[in-house]
């Protein structure tokens, strides 16, 4: 993918920097995102991404989009777990439409591979699309999106193993290391990412706190983290470190998150 040469990826200093900076904004704008993983119109979640590995929390998405508002959530991240697998849903797009009734804003991804389908999430009611495999494969998706849109209505989600970028679901590895994808991702304009570290992901293992910030600090971006939230230190330790947000699936659905607890005590340390 050719880069443009009139502006240069920020260095390492200069991204630290642009972090360290909008750090205390982060603290007073961190997000809490419940999540909806939607597979066949189902609200689930899967370990480690592996549709093997699925539970199966509820056959409404609409009533556990209102329970996650209800207790005082602003955001939902809701994901199309079948898009996500290159598979088509139309229970998934029914499932989202229900929790778009509610009023919450959504923040969407799972199969977005075209403009096209990027423009109808938005014209859905859709606040924010998070491009994943595209963002990767097709470069040229996120730059008309970025150009036909608000850079606050596209995220990149950056899934990785180790050091390394995966895709299709994460069942694909891709050519990119984190590294490499952020500073193009960089040059591109976008602002926020989805960062996930996949061996985490669905098994309540705790937040990669230290890889994310690490992330964050080489983009130089707004990072949501994602992948192993199992208590509420891993919520209040993201948002300590500066972090954009946290995306919390298995540990609500499960119960070792109290999310009208947790938000009560963010707003506590947030006065």
């Amino acid at each position: 993918y050719p880069m443009p040469s009139r502006k240069k990826p920020a260095g390492r200093a200069e991204n630290i920097a642009q972090f360290c900076g909008a750090w205390m904004s982060s603290i007073a704008d961190f997000v809490v995102y419940p999540a909806i993983d939607l597979r066949n119109g189902d609200v689930v979640r899967l370990r480690r991404g592996d549709p093997e590995q699925q539970t199966t929390y509820s056959s409404d998405p609409r009533a556990s989009a209102e329970r996650w508002l209800a207790a005082g959530a602003e955001w939902l991240h809701v994901v199309s777990l079948d898009g996500a697998f290159g598979e088509a849903s139309e229970a998934n797009e029914k499932a989202l439409i229900k929790v778009l009734e509610t009023g919450a804003k959504v923040q969407f991804g799972g199969g977005l591979r075209s403009l096209d389908a990027i423009e109808h999430v938005l014209d859905l009611g859709v606040s924010r699309v998070v491009l994943g495999t595209a963002a990767v494969t097709q470069p040229e998706v996120v730059d008309a999106a970025l150009m036909m849109f608000s850079p606050e209505q596209v995220a990149v989600g950056v899934d990785a193993r180790g050091e390394m970028v995966y895709v299709k679901g994460w069942r694909e590895g891709s050519a990119y290391t984190i590294t490499e994808l952020g500073e193009r991702l960089q040059l591109q304009g976008v602002r926020r990412v989805i960062f996930t570290d996949i061996n985490r992901d669905g098994v309540g293992s705790g937040l990669n706190i230290a890889t994310t910030v690490k992330v964050a600090e080489q983009m130089g971006l707004r990072v949501i983290a994602s992948g192993g939230v199992h208590s509420d230190a891993d919520v209040l330790a993201a948002r300590e470190a500066g972090l954009d947000g946290v995306i919390v699936g298995r540990s609500l659905y499960e119960g070792t998150i109290d999310l009208a607890r947790l938000l009560a005590d963010i707003m506590e340390y947030s006065n």
